[in-house]
């Protein structure tokens, strides 16, 4: 048995936190595993009901589940807010009272959309690649921080700890992967980026089977673009982390595509990367791709189901194969469903692939 927090939020937040759920319910009766799913309010309608993005009860949700799934926050309707009561506030309070300090944004070409890029096929082809992003440390935490008339000042900061514990799991995912760690910084220029460097170069020690290489930040940033192909998995701090994961976000083609994972030692939450994109919200028209992709990395990270995670993944591609497009990935052509309708081909095509390996009721 395994709990879910459900925190479908604002905008599209709700429909493709939906159409998640449904494809986890399904997945997790056919491989004989029971799922209970609290669902809760966070961002701009926890504020308009809470007066806070973020309620102790949400919180109190989260602490007592076996992992978080968010759909997305905000809105225009609460862009005037303090920023302390703006529905992304209530993320960054969540990632740092869960723990959440390493997030795994995978770039990873669907076949099927590999026209849909404006890079070249040549370019995209085989490009599979995750940026994983050190979440609670780093300038968007570090004290002190403020501005006045005459100055703006942030404090980009890390620990060795900090640093230690993502660069060990960077470490331990690519020794399922090619073996690959690129750690991105700004070492010719800042400090804390040298401090970075000899910490991973100490922690490579332990792993001396991971091919490990250092890349500055700005170059990383070109690299992604001209040669993708190069990388396995990219480590780096939150600031460049935020910045590097948007690029190889956009070489896929579409937002609508990329799920992510944040993980900490005892929590971990799944969402898209997508935004709450209010200019569609109650259309039926968002993309449920990236939102069943994280389901996926939840099956896989936080319920140690492997085959599930795979059969997600292999449906999403049937799916996608067979011309299926929501309206964000129509640009190649293809056959235009809506969101409830992209999500019952993709459980259809779970079920026939999860029945063709001649699983029938999987037992763990």
């Amino acid at each position: 048995m395994y709990k879910i927090a459900f925190l479908p939020g604002d905008g599209i937040g709700i429909e493709v936190g939906n159409s998640a759920m449904k494809v986890a319910k399904v997945v997790a009766e056919h491989f004989n595993v029971e799922l209970i799913i609290n669902e809760k309010l966070i961002g701009g309608c926890s504020y308009d009901k809470f007066g806070t993005p973020l309620s102790d009860e949400t919180l109190q949700a989260c602490y007592d589940a076996d992992a978080v799934f968010l759909g997305a926050v905000g809105g225009t309707k609460w862009e005037s807010l303090p920023h302390n009561l703006k529905p992304e506030a209530a993320l960054l309070k969540l990632r740092k009272a869960l723990g959440l300090f390493a997030n795994i944004r995978p770039a990873k070409i669907y076949k099927p959309l590999i026209d849909s890029s404006t890079l070249k096929r040549e370019v995209l082809e085989n490009v599979d690649f995750i940026v994983l992003r050190e979440l609670t440390g780093g300038i968007y935490f570090g004290e002190p921080r403020g501005f006045n008339e005459n100055h703006g000042y942030n404090t980009m900061v890390y620990s060795k700890e900090e640093v230690e514990r993502i660069t060990r799991i960077a470490f331990s995912i690519a020794r399922e992967r090619n073996k690959k760690v690129t750690s991105v910084d700004k070492a010719n220029v800042l400090e804390v980026s040298q401090f970075w460097r000899n910490v991973v170069n100490q922690v490579h020690k332990d792993f001396s089977d991971v091919e490990l290489n250092h890349m500055y930040v700005d170059n990383a940033a070109m690299q992604i673009i001209r040669n993708p192909k190069q990388f396995d998995v990219i480590l780096t701090s939150n600031l460049f982390g935020d910045i590097l994961s948007d690029i190889a976000a956009m070489i896929t083609g579409s937002l609508g595509m990329l799920p992510s994972a944040s993980l900490g030692t005892k929590y971990a939450l799944y969402e898209p990367v997508h935004g709450s994109a209010p200019d569609i919200a109650g259309q039926n028209k968002a993309n449920p791709l990236a939102s069943i992709s994280s389901v996926a990395m939840m099956f896989n990270y936080s319920f140690q189901m492997k085959k599930a995670s795979e059969l997600i993944e292999l449906a999403i591609t049937k799916t996608l194969s067979d011309g299926f497009r929501t309206q964000d990935i129509m640009n190649d052509g293809g056959k235009l469903v809506s969101t409830t309708e992209m999500t019952e081909i993709v459980i259809q095509n779970f079920i026939e692939i999860f029945h063709e390996q001649g699983l029938g009721v999987f037992t763990l």
